[in-house]
């Protein structure tokens, strides 16, 4: 369930007027900024820049960044956009660090669905003229490019329908893979980047009923290889994407100096599918509200933003 609280009626003029009255004068007024973009879906949103554009041939994102700044303009900017085309974006950007963020392209790989997958490869080569496939394939190099392609490449079948005969099978060839440590098998992989997620599920569930034992608890995360690292996120995206999410609002939380770039891109990505279930996860397991949290680690317009996207104002 989404957190964000959006009204019935909207409009869109109104609020195209409300955000360049918010940019003008001496000082930008981000708390009108917040009022408006805070509370609009990402469908209402892109009706806004519509009608911005129509009223004042500008371009409401770039207005936008050139008036903000800091981690307040980075969650707005993520926030206005598509949401394929910030996937895009999210893609880009940890695919051209020095040190390429391999679970965030993990992330979008395995936790979106099928056609939203599809969606962020064409959003991403109609703004950067290449394919994503491309580009991970040109910043990565060994198993973790194969691993990595493959993922993004993928288009699942999504329905519910499994196969209980090839769960049990590909259990035991997941464990064989694990036992052997041969964790870069070609049958690894191709079980992880073709099976639906339903499937995996099954499969899962199989491996930890004969093993007694979850698959990611012999996947040992405190390893330093790459790729085991990589196998590793990617199963905890396709089994549980929701518990996967808390983790890394945790892990952005509790580290030493908040780790915002995690924590923003989690919110904002989430606040329409289903970050209500997130925040009574986070709840469950660090008995502190998230909203909480957020407010206690973060400051100023940016708090304000993150704790209207998750449906608490400051």
């Amino acid at each position: 369930m989404a957190t964000i609280d959006v009204p019935n009626q909207v409009s869109f003029l109104e609020d195209a007027e409300a955000l360049r009255k918010a940019c003008q004068g001496w000082g930008t007024d981000e708390k009108a900024i917040i009022s408006v973009l805070g509370h609009r879906n990402a469908a209402q949103r892109k009706q806004i820049r519509l009608a911005y554009e129509e009223l004042y041939q500008e371009d409401l994102i770039k207005r936008l960044e050139s008036e903000l700044s800091g981690d307040f303009e980075r969650a707005v900017y993520r926030w206005i956009l598509d949401p394929a085309d910030r996937d895009a974006v999210l893609a880009n950007v940890a695919i051209r660090k020095s040190s390429p963020d391999h679970h965030v392209i993990i992330e979008i790989s395995c936790t979106r669905s099928p056609e939203e997958l599809l969606a962020v490869r064409r959003a991403y080569q109609a703004r950067y003229k290449h394919s994503l496939e491309e580009d991970v394939a040109a910043h990565t190099k060994g198993d973790i490019r194969t691993l990595l392609v493959v993922l993004v490449s993928a288009f699942r079948y999504d329905g519910e329908e499994i196969n209980t005969r090839v769960a049990n099978s590909e259990a035991k060839t997941l464990h064989d893979a694990i036992k052997d440590k041969a964790f870069n098998h070609e049958e690894v992989i191709r079980i992880m980047s073709t099976r639906s997620k339903m499937q995996l599920m099954a499969t899962f569930n199989r491996y930890r009923d004969d093993q007694g034992t979850s698959i990611t608890k012999n996947l040992p995360g405190a390893s330093g290889d790459e790729f085991l690292l990589a196998l590793r996120t990617a199963v905890r995206c396709l089994n549980d994407p929701k518990k996967y999410f808390e983790k890394v609002l945790r892990s952005s939380i509790k580290r030493t100096g908040t780790d915002e770039d995690g924590l923003t891109r989690v919110i904002v990505t989430r606040a329409e599918k289903d970050l209500k279930e997130i925040k009574d996860l986070y709840y469950k397991r660090n008995s502190v509200p998230l909203d909480q949290a957020v407010a206690k680690d973060t400051s100023g317009d940016y708090k304000a933003f993150l704790l209207t996207l998750l449906g608490k104002e400051d």
